[in-house]
């Protein structure tokens, strides 16, 4: 299956994109094209710190190059509803090395 074909399906979702060089950028995926760019909207990054809670920095509309593109993956809506993000500690991603 291309990842065209898996991206449909998560039109009007909400998932969870991590670039390249390390971010995670949580939004509602709105489109893409052939080269997997994609637009979020109500997008925001999600910025991790061992010290303190995830900041979120609110983004907006977003368009996200497909080839920064690292991984992406749908979140579960009831889940997310139930996180206490500023409780959550975590090491910031590191950037993909090829």
């Amino acid at each position: 299956m291309s990842l065209g074909l898996g991206l449909e399906s998560l039109v009007d979702q909400l998932i969870s994109v991590i670039t390249n060089d390390g971010r995670n950028i949580v939004g509602i995926l709105k489109g893409f094209d052939q080269a997997t760019n994609m637009i979020l909207d109500e997008s925001h990054e999600r910025v991790y710190s061992t010290k303190e809670g995830v900041q979120q920095i609110v983004l907006g509309l977003y368009i996200i190059r497909g080839d920064n593109i690292s991984v992406v993956g749908e979140l579960d809506e009831d889940l997310e509803a139930r996180l206490d993000l500023t409780e959550l500690r975590a090491h910031p991603l590191k950037p993909v090395v090829h």
